[in-house]
């Protein structure tokens, strides 16, 4: 049974790695570059939101959603910004001038995290509590948190590709990273494309 306890953990954490490369691989795909700072953009809004939950002291639960929307505005409005002041002006640069500034841009960031929060080991409160289940007597459990990750990934996954199949924007997300030249003549608008 260990085998399969292990197969489910594995395939848990392989759905929170494929969420992580699909954001990779949507802005390499998109904008011809690595975005070291993806990494460092996603622990600035962990940190954001954990600090929400800390001091929402009425409701945990209160807290958690909270933060997570506060970190979803806080990392938006961070990628913006470093899109448009780091690699927009180096969208005809040669990769390397890129690969640097994004390197640049996610020790930057790294160090910023340091000089505000410091380097203590955080640990997130549980929020809510799961309970698990439990087949082939008791030989087999499975936590809720384990389920909630792989079923929140399903759908993260099932929306992305819904979004970039049928809507407009997902379309000249898909026509920007086949050709850039021919979307634009195409009307599609590349630099607000690679922008969002």
């Amino acid at each position: 049974m260990s085998i399969l306890n292990n197969l489910i953990n594995g395939i848990s954490l392989g759905s929170v790695y494929a969420i992580i490369a699909l954001g990779y691989t949507m802005v390499y795909g998109i904008a011809k570059m690595l975005n070291f700072a993806h990494g460092d953009i996603i622990m600035v809004g962990a940190y954001i939101c954990f600090f929400t939950m800390s001091k929402m002291s009425s409701s945990l639960l209160v807290g958690a959603v909270a933060g997570t929307l506060l970190a979803m505005a806080v990392c938006t409005v961070l990628g913006v910004v470093i899109e448009r002041l780091a690699y927009k002006p180096l969208r005809k640069a040669p990769s390397l001038a890129v690969l640097i500034t994004a390197i640049g841009v996610s020790y930057f960031l790294q160090n910023s995290a340091l000089l505000i929060w410091g380097s203590a080991p955080k640990s997130y409160p549980s929020v809510i509590s799961l309970g698990s289940l439990t087949l082939m007597d008791g030989q087999l459990v499975i936590s809720g948190g384990t389920i909630v990750t792989v079923l929140a990934n399903i759908v993260i996954m099932a929306a992305l590709t819904a979004f970039t199949g049928r809507t407009k924007f997902g379309k000249a997300m898909r026509a920007v990273s086949e050709d850039k030249g021919a979307a634009e003549l195409m009307g599609i608008n590349v630099n607000m494309t690679i922008s969002m």
